[in-house]
């Protein structure tokens, strides 16, 4: 287990969401599934954790009910390698989502993700503080990040 590991408390749909992770994400599986009872059974009800690893980061799911619920001051970042993977994790994350603003979104389960391309300060640098204004502006007109559309600017 790592030292830190992110707990998610979800309305009683944590096997469900665990396994919608580790089907988009590489490198991504259910390590483990207590049980609230001595069913053993991996439906729904009968779960209280799920552990699982997206891309290899560890995380723990809690069957918590609907006391709490999520909101955007906590998110997930994606560090994309170019816009095919944007497009991708953009694509699978606002199914049932919803797309916000500067390449942030929630999923279906209200959990925030930012889906940025790896080299997003690069591209947002420039020198001339017009440009990077300009850059600034364009990001923030962006649902989904475009790398091509901050490019050439």
């Amino acid at each position: 287990m790592n030292k830190i590991t992110p707990f998610l408390w979800f309305n009683n749909c944590a096997l469900e969401a665990a396994k919608y992770y580790t089907a988009i994400f590489k490198n991504s599986k259910i390590e483990s599934i207590m049980h609230k009872g001595s069913s053993g059974e991996d439906i729904e009800e009968n779960v209280l954790t799920v552990s699982f690893s997206i891309a290899g980061q560890e995380f723990i799911g809690l069957n918590g009910g609907n006391e709490f619920t999520f909101n955007e001051s906590i998110s997930f970042s994606i560090a994309c390698e170019n816009q095919e993977e944007i497009d991708y994790f953009w694509g699978k994350l606002t199914e049932e989502g919803q797309e916000v603003q500067c390449g942030w979104l929630k999923d279906k389960y209200g959990i925030s993700w930012q889906v940025v391309p790896k080299n997003m300060g690069e591209l947002m640098y420039s020198e001339d503080p017009n440009r990077a204004k300009m850059k600034m502006d364009r990001m923030l007109g962006m649902k989904k990040l475009v790398i091509e559309e901050l490019k050439n600017i």
